[in-house]
């Protein structure tokens, strides 16, 4: 005698692994697990966020990639850009910015510059007078 009729368990356990899994993938927001999108859209809001701020505070967009390097450049020219518009049509001032500007940077002399100087500043040691010490004539 030959049975051909196949038994329901598997069927009811492959429905019942798909559900749970199903479950499982759901609570991935409940434990903190951002996914990719998330992630991209926090960066683009945060970036627009960068630069309304400088806009607001009268920073060049030079500056505001400049001092922020990690920030998505496109995302942070949208936000000047958005904050740019709407601070003309509400005729909004700008705000000083509370940190100064970094100072300019002098770049590091070059090899031949090096010894010109170290020259110079010997050639004036040697054209000092030696003082007397003792008190003397």
């Amino acid at each position: 005698m030959q049975h051909t009729a196949q038994s329901p368990y598997p069927a009811r356990l492959l429905t019942l692994c798909a559900v749970g899994a199903t479950l499982l993938l759901s609570g991935c927001d409940y434990l903190g697990i951002e996914s990719a999108g998330q992630v991209a859209e926090q960066k683009a809001a945060e970036g627009k966020a960068i630069g309304g701020a400088c806009r607001h505070a009268n920073r060049a967009l030079e500056d505001c990639y400049r001092y922020n390097p990690k920030a998505n450049k496109a995302a942070v020219f949208d936000g000047w850009k958005d904050m740019d518009v709407y601070m003309r049509e509400n005729k909004l001032e700008t705000i000083a910015p509370v940190t100064p500007a970094e100072p300019v940077k002098k770049p590091p002399p070059k090899a031949d510059e090096e010894e010109v100087v170290s020259d110079a500043k010997a050639d004036k040691k040697a054209d000092a007078k030696p003082t007397d010490k003792k008190g003397g004539h």
